[in-house]
């Protein structure tokens, strides 16, 4: 069989390539059906993620573990899988303090594919490869492939590559867990969303099962490392006006400061909103809360207690 049967086969049996009859005449009903019938579709995608938590679990115990010893989250992905990867790794330092390098993606066809598809760029095992080589991954590192299905070759030749290495892997698919035959993935999440509402279009419930379960491994993970107190963000980074107005409203919630208060040692702290907090809750100088941060390894509920 020639390699082009052997990809019509390989598409043609994936569950997103399938027609889902819940939307097979979506072509003849007005816009107000349709929009229902993805919204229904998009209701399962949650129920989907949630029999996936145990490995996703898995996933940010691996994560964490990476970070501890300066390792570093790696996503890779082509399309639609790439660029949620790209989003998820460039939220990470706004919203948690975290420097670029800790969390990073990479897209098939690189930093132009981000907005227009680069063809052909996915095809190639030996470009996931290479791009895995060419950015220094090491037995300290996570590295993530995402794709809907469980073929896609950049993705397969990045983890194949990190798992030569010595890299924790971990394999995010929209695919049926007992259609892996797979095995350099150390871990294997796979959301079962089903055919999609147009038949192989993967930005919609697979793309939303992607970005929910990428959301939940850095988030988690960020928590598990201090980087949250209760449920607000402490490491944020002040790269814009709302964020500092935001800096100042948790330091008021969770010190009971006025909002002069809260400035004035937003600015002592040099813009760090965890020692601010410490400062004022402690009553002691900036020196002396980083020191305080440090010695609870980062988490300022330690620090304080």
């Amino acid at each position: 069989m020639s390699s082009e049967n052997n990809l019509f086969s390989e598409i043609s049996s994936l569950s997103t390539e399938q027609i889902n009859p819940l939307s097979k005449n979506i072509d003849s009903l007005p816009a107000l059906d349709i929009l229902k019938i993805i919204n229904e579709e998009d209701k399962s995608v949650a129920f989907a993620v949630e029999k996936e938590i145990s490995h996703i679990a898995k996933a940010v115990e691996a994560v964490v573990n990476s970070f501890t010893r300066n390792g570093r989250l790696l996503y890779f992905g082509a399309g639609t899988s790439g660029r949620l990867g790209v989003v998820d790794a460039s939220e990470c330092p706004p919203t948690f303090g975290t420097d670029p390098e800790m969390v990073q993606g990479f897209i098939a066809g690189g930093k132009e594919a981000m907005f227009r598809a680069q063809e052909g760029a996915e095809d190639f095992e030996e470009n996931g490869a290479d791009d895995v080589l060419r950015i220094n991954v090491t037995k300290n590192d996570v590295v993530c492939g995402i794709a809907a299905s469980n073929r896609t070759p950049y993705v397969l030749g990045a983890i194949k590559k990190a798992k030569s290495i010595g890299a924790a892997t971990i394999f995010l698919s929209c695919s049926p867990r007992s259609s892996f035959s797979f095995k350099e993935a150390d871990i294997i999440i796979c959301p079962e969303v089903g055919p999609e509402v147009i038949m192989g279009s993967t930005r919609l419930k697979s793309g939303t099962s992607q970005k929910m379960v990428l959301n939940m491994i850095t988030t988690t993970s960020m928590v598990l490392l201090g980087k949250t107190y209760e449920n607000m963000m402490i490491d944020l980074q002040l790269t814009n006006k709302k964020l500092v107005e935001r800096a100042k409203r948790i330091i008021m919630l969770i010190t009971g400061c006025n909002y002069a208060k809260a400035a004035e040692y937003l600015e002592l702290s040099g813009g760090h909103v965890k020692t601010a907090i410490v400062m004022i809750s402690a009553n002691t100088d900036k020196d002396t809360a980083q020191l305080m941060i440090k010695n609870a390894g980062g988490f300022v509920r330690k620090a304080l207690s």
